[in-house]
């Protein structure tokens, strides 16, 4: 009798595993085909995630999944509890039936539903209407709550609620985004975001894409036509066909709108920027200042080796400070790295031939007031702007294919100004937070050639034997993610 009664038991166990396996959300990102960062996006632990992405590249997707699994409590990457509180937030009503709504439901197993309340529509049928609120079983025993709002009802309908999270499928107006990030300030909340960015250089370039507050919690991830595994060849091809060359570029890689064009727009994040790793004294090259004066001042390391290769390892940028202040902070990252001084203690430096005006404070210039705490400018810089900047362009990437400059991810100001720099009216950039660009310009003029031949053979052959390894290691870590 006890036997038989185990037996149904189990028989009833195994049901309700099948019954959850078979649902499309078990199913999601599972089986031959990953969609690596969709993976990625989950992932993070950052609390202000973004997803740009094009048409088809999985971005609503990955934003309706990440909206079920907190609401069920069931996320694979995070801490889950029950009585969760959420927004999905769209440009319209219609938009919301349509786009996140829709997706939603898709990944809703109906059994998880405990009640629905419609703004429209019946909730017997409720992909037909537009949902309000939607009430979901938490596995934890609770029940979560997900509400739909839409931009086009103002910013006082985001009022006065605390949530855990906010899910922005597309870009919302900057008043409610801020007002959503009061939202979840009370319980520790996160925002994310998918979106096409086809409005151009709005506050989400600004804030999010280049991160010019440095929020350590704010991330994100372009999703391409090509990192969806499920799109074949023919239908890209398709759609390929269907759109303009700028067009294509917004839809197909999700990249920001700007008729003028970015001036580096061979930079790949990808690519050019590297994580920190150690690299022998013996490549270490020159510092290169821009003083900025009532501006930030930048200021970066260089180091390069045989090769030819450029590696941008340590920054100091920052305004409102005066040149001893500059000059101490330069000096503690200098003694950090080991950076070589001359016989009189002293560092060396280019600086643009700016730094040879007076200040309104005192009768020096600046190069002045940098030899007097301890640092040797050179303003005899090439300041060509348009030549210069077609030799960093080859440092960055040349016809071939090749890379020579690489920057070490810390160096977050020179990565924001290349991805924020812009061709204006008669083919000039835009002069607007160019520093670090402007020093980065001076060094890479600067460089000779002939400049491998005064590197030691010992050292470089140990140089790039540690490099090789760890590229090797980074490609394995990515395979294995």
């Amino acid at each position: 009798m006890i036997e038989a009664k185990q037996k149904e038991k189990l028989k009833m166990l195994i049901k309700e595993a099948n019954k959850r396996f078979d649902t499309k959300i078990a199913k999601y990102n599972k089986g031959d085909l990953i969609h690596q960062k969709q993976l990625d996006f989950h992932k993070c632990q950052k609390k202000n995630r973004w997803v740009f992405g094009g048409n088809r590249t999985g971005k609503t997707e990955c934003g309706a999944v990440e909206t079920i699994w907190m609401l069920r409590g069931i996320h694979p990457f995070k801490e889950n509890k029950k009585n969760v509180s959420g927004w999905a937030v769209s440009l319209s009503t219609q938009v919301q039936r349509d786009v996140a709504q829709n997706k939603i439901l898709s990944y809703l197993n109906p059994e998880w539903i405990s009640d629905i309340v419609m703004l429209s529509g019946k909730k017997d049928s409720p992909s037909s209407g537009v949902i309000d609120k939607i009430y979901i079983k938490n596995v934890f025993g609770g029940v979560s709550v997900l509400g739909f709002k839409s931009c086009d009802q103002g910013r006082e309908k985001f009022q006065g609620t605390s949530l855990d999270f906010v899910w922005f499928d597309e870009e919302p107006p900057y008043d409610i985004y801020l007002e959503c990030k009061m939202r979840v300030l009370d319980k520790c909340g996160e925002i994310f975001g998918t979106m096409t960015p086809l409005k151009g250089l709005t506050w989400v370039y600004d804030e999010i894409y280049l991160n010019k507050k440095n929020d350590k919690e704010v991330w994100h991830e372009n999703i391409t036509w090509q990192d969806n595994p499920f799109l074949n060849q023919d239908e890209i091809k398709k759609l390929m066909n269907e759109m303009s060359t700028d067009e294509l570029d917004t839809r197909c890689n999700g990249n920001f709108a700007f008729s003028g064009g970015m001036v580096y727009s061979n930079f790949d994040e990808n690519i050019n920027v590297v994580e920190p790793f150690e690299i022998p004294k013996e490549l270490y090259d020159n510092i290169s200042i821009d003083p900025g004066f009532r501006n930030a001042l930048s200021c970066h390391f260089y180091a390069r080796d045989g090769d030819g290769n450029v590696f941008v390892i340590a920054e100091h940028y920052a305004e409102n400070m005066t040149i001893d202040e500059h000059a101490k902070a330069i000096f503690k990252i200098a003694d950090r790295l080991g950076w070589h001084k001359d016989f009189d203690g002293k560092l060396c430096s280019l600086i643009d031939s700016a730094g040879l005006q007076k200040t309104l404070a005192s009768q020096k210039s600046v190069v002045d007031l940098f030899f007097e705490n301890g640092i040797k400018t050179n303003p005899n810089v090439k300041k060509e702007l348009l030549s210069g900047i077609q030799k960093v362009k080859q440092y960055i990437c040349n016809a071939n294919g090749e890379r020579k400059l690489f920057i070490f991810k810390n160096c977050t100001n020179m990565i924001r100004e290349i991805k924020s720099y812009f061709w204006g009216d008669d083919d000039v950039p835009i002069k607007k937070d160019d520093h670090c660009l402007d020093e980065l310009r001076y060094y890479i003029m600067s460089l000779d050639d002939r400049f491998a031949d005064k590197k030691k053979e010992s050292v470089m052959l140990a140089f790039k034997n540690s490099l090789a390894k760890k590229l090797a290691t980074d490609k394995r870590k990515r395979f294995l993610k």
